[in-house]
């Protein structure tokens, strides 16, 4: 049971990147999933999140506009579309998966650098 993302890179701002999450041991399709960010010294925050059948979608305000969470559950994948890359964005993104009482799993994440 893991899920391993990937996408991650240096990116200059108003840059773009498109995250993954290859998810398996598990029946992806049934679960909600969520991103979740840390960046370096601050707690977690989370990103965005998604339900079981990709029909509704949640932003936190810092990312609205900006980013597009999707799922493609043939493929047990869930993205992140990231658009108009900020400074603020640098972080380690991680995926996770949704239970009743929370994130139960989490990836080892991917890393976000946006820099000049």
């Amino acid at each position: 049971v893991q899920l391993v993302e990937s996408g991650g890179g240096m990116v200059q701002p108003g840059g773009s990147l498109r995250l993954s999450c290859a998810a398996s041991g598990f029946t992806f399709s049934i679960y909600g999933m969520s991103w979740v960010r840390q960046a370096p010294g601050k707690g977690p925050e989370w990103v965005s999140g998604i339900d079981t059948g990709g029909d509704s979608t949640y932003y936190a305000d810092s990312v609205k506009g900006r980013f597009t969470i999707s799922r493609d559950n043939a493929k047990n994948t869930l993205y992140l579309q990231m658009n108009s890359l900020e400074p603020e964005d640098t972080a380690l993104y991680y995926c996770t998966r949704i239970v009743w009482y929370g994130m139960d799993l989490w990836g080892k994440g991917t890393l976000v650098t946006v820099s000049s």
